[in-house]
């Protein structure tokens, strides 16, 4: 995939103008009708099964389309999975949830509409250390192509001036799955109705929201890492109970989601410093982030997070 070296600002004069071609953004993308279900337990670490429909009925919903397929265990009334395929939530810590287009369902099964192209992700997952995680990264090139509730919404790229190629990277990956972006500097911020993606090293990039909110933990951003030190040089990879298992140094980078509220999901490509960063913006392709809740990467190794076992 060729790739043209610019400064930011280039970037932001061409894509920003090919953006306004596009209609605030918006221009066609490499959309599909074709809807997906995949079935995993353990933050995506091990998959249990997965269908695509080529075509849904427009009165369809997720708990009728897993239906479908699976055998359903329910409570209160069919509105909470308790069980799929006999596989058994827990009353203490494991419980079923569900992503559309990598972006946690506010509302039951049985009251989400499904829309064409839509990616549907159940996990069953330890909850103890995070009631929620608002957004995955694991459905990418979701929800850049489709969106959420059947809108696909505009894409703003932040990037600190430091990492240059890394932006040019991810701009790149937009642009050949048919998103284009409106490219800033970091800092401007992209407002509650875009998708957000902000390119920078942790020093750059602590002061946005969505990295504040990976400070204080799983509990507060869903992600399941976080950065030590007070530049950030340091990478620490959390097991799904929250506790830090694994410690990564130079050149690491994370690519991770999340958001706060009603505001629509954030993704931060970070890293120890610029090669990390480097590092995650080249593992942003969709086989190396398919069912990942977040992915930290150094050198030629990934690290699904949260990570399982302390290895």
């Amino acid at each position: 995939m060729g790739r043209i070296r610019r400064t930011v600002l280039a970037a932001i004069a061409s894509i920003g103008a090919a953006a306004i071609a596009g209609g605030c953004g918006l221009s066609p993308a490499k959309r599909t009708s074709d809807v997906s279900l995949t079935v995993t337990r353990g933050f995506g670490a091990a998959q249990i099964a997965s269908v695509t429909e080529q075509r849904v009925p427009r009165s369809e919903t997720v708990m009728r389309m897993l239906e479908q397929s699976f055998r359903v265990g329910t409570s209160d009334g069919g509105g909470f999975v308790e069980s799929i395929d006999g596989i058994s939530a827990s009353p203490s810590r494991l419980d079923w949830f569900y992503y559309v287009n990598g972006i946690e369902a506010p509302i039951g099964a049985a009251r989400t509409a499904v829309h064409d192209g839509d990616r549907i992700w159940w996990d069953l997952h330890d909850r103890s250390a995070a009631d929620s995680v608002p957004a995955v990264v694991g459905s990418f090139p979701e929800p850049f192509v489709h969106g959420s509730g059947g809108k696909r919404l505009p894409t703003t790229l932040e990037c600190a001036s430091d990492v240059t190629a890394s932006c040019d990277r991810v701009a790149s990956e937009l642009s050949s799955i048919g998103v284009p972006v409106a490219t800033q500097l970091f800092g401007t911020g992209s407002g509650t109705d875009s998708l957000g993606v902000i390119v920078g090293t942790w020093r750059d990039v602590r002061s946005a929201l969505v990295a504040s909110l990976i400070e204080h933990g799983p509990s507060a951003s869903g992600v399941y890492a976080s950065f030590a030190g007070p530049e950030g040089t340091a990478l620490e990879l959390l097991d799904p109970r929250g506790r830090a298992v694994r410690t990564l140094g130079a050149g690491a980078g994370l690519i991770a989601a999340t958001a706060q509220g009603s505001a629509e999901p954030t993704w931060l490509i970070t890293g120890t410093d610029p090669s990390g960063v480097a590092a995650a913006a080249a593992a942003l392709t969709p086989s190396q982030l398919q069912d990942r809740f977040a992915l930290a990467v150094q050198g030629d190794t990934d690290f699904s997070v949260p990570l399982q076992g302390s290895s």
